[in-house]
């Protein structure tokens, strides 16, 4: 079993289902290519675990292709001291605060 992101024209999940093995073939295609084809938007796996892809996919998250990530939208917390960290997180520059997501 493993997780599939389907995505819109802008990198953004629109879904997130559960899909066979990655490692299977379906038709002789890759899982994320076949949940493609299938539903006309582009699919990537995605790790409940975060093994790969930094974040488990959520509706709302950004996959970016070129660090191959997936990363929460921007939380609003009143302020703009917000930085992406190395683990694709967002982070608080500002001591008063703890936020990390």
């Amino acid at each position: 079993m493993a997780h599939y992101a389907f995505l819109d024209a802008s990198n953004v999940v629109t879904e997130v289902i559960v899909g066979i093995d990655e490692t299977e073939l379906i038709e002789g295609l890759s899982p994320e290519e076949w949940y493609g084809n299938f539903r006309g938007q582009p699919c990537v796996r995605t790790s409940y675990n975060g093994r790969i892809r930094y974040n488990y996919a959520g509706i709302g998250y950004s996959y970016d292709p070129i660090d191959d990530a997936f990363i929460a939208p921007m939380p609003e917390c009143g302020h703009e001291e917000l930085t992406l960290n190395n683990q694709k997180r967002w982070e608080c520059a500002n001591e008063a605060h703890t936020l990390s997501i």
